[in-house]
């Protein structure tokens, strides 16, 4: 992989009680910011919840995120800037996952920002996963009434290492970012899960999205304790 090939880069932060107003306006300022950096193509300010029926009540103040689209040869430059030094520096834990996609299906924000797919070099390696939707709000209700089932089966499946809710905005823009053991793991839930074939033959039903996304990623690098940001 030479170094004008992008990557994708997930970073978490859990701060300090004092940083959470921090946190608020970086999510407009620092998104801003995020998309004008030398070899960024996309970037999204996240926050987060427990994932575990996407609702407003499932938001953790403490813990925030950052999803971006990156030349390679720009990882360490980005990872030095003042954007992460500023939150590094609010934070009592940090994780940041090196990503390359392997699949991606749908659109965020009127795009794929993981276009530049690649086959999976090691056959060891971790998957992480990310899901994003635009729910309809006529549709919200029946969303989360639909949604714990499928989280039960997800911290159930043989291989599940971790998973975190990911939004955009408290209500409507909901995700998750997960991190597998392997493959076949992932796989294995996406496919053989009856809650989560369920809640597939629901989408095409009901018709809950105007927008969404799946990708799946071979894992490069892994810095820090995910756990430590996975805890409620």
């Amino acid at each position: 992989m030479t170094g004008d090939e992008k990557v994708a880069l997930a970073y978490f932060f859990t701060v300090k009680v004092k940083s959470i107003p921090f946190a608020f306006v970086s999510m407009a300022t620092h998104a801003l910011r995020t998309r004008m950096f030398t070899g960024i193509s996309f970037a999204k300010m996240l926050g987060t919840g427990s994932g575990e029926t996407f609702t407003p009540n499932d938001a953790n103040l403490y813990r925030w995120g950052m999803v971006v689209v990156i030349a390679r040869d720009r990882i360490s430059t980005f990872d030095e800037s003042s954007i992460i030094r500023n939150w590094r520096r609010r934070s009592t834990s940090e994780f940041r996952a090196v990503l390359t996609p392997l699949s991606s299906h749908g659109l965020w924000a009127k795009k794929n920002p993981f276009d530049f797919t690649a086959p999976q070099l090691n056959p060891d390696a971790k998957i992480a996963a990310i899901t994003r939707a635009r729910i309809k709000w006529s549709k919200n209700l029946i969303f989360w009434r639909s949604v714990p089932p499928v989280v039960t089966d997800l911290h159930q499946s043989p291989g599940f290492i971790a998973a975190i809710g990911i939004g955009e905005a408290p209500i409507g823009l909901q995700g998750t970012f997960s991190l597998w053991e392997s493959a076949s793991a992932l796989r294995d839930f996406a496919y053989k899960g009856a809650a989560h074939q369920k809640a597939i033959a629901q989408t095409k039903d009901i018709d809950w999205y105007s927008e969404e996304l799946f990708a799946r990623f071979e894992v490069l690098e892994l810095r820090g304790d995910i756990s430590s940001i996975t805890q409620k």
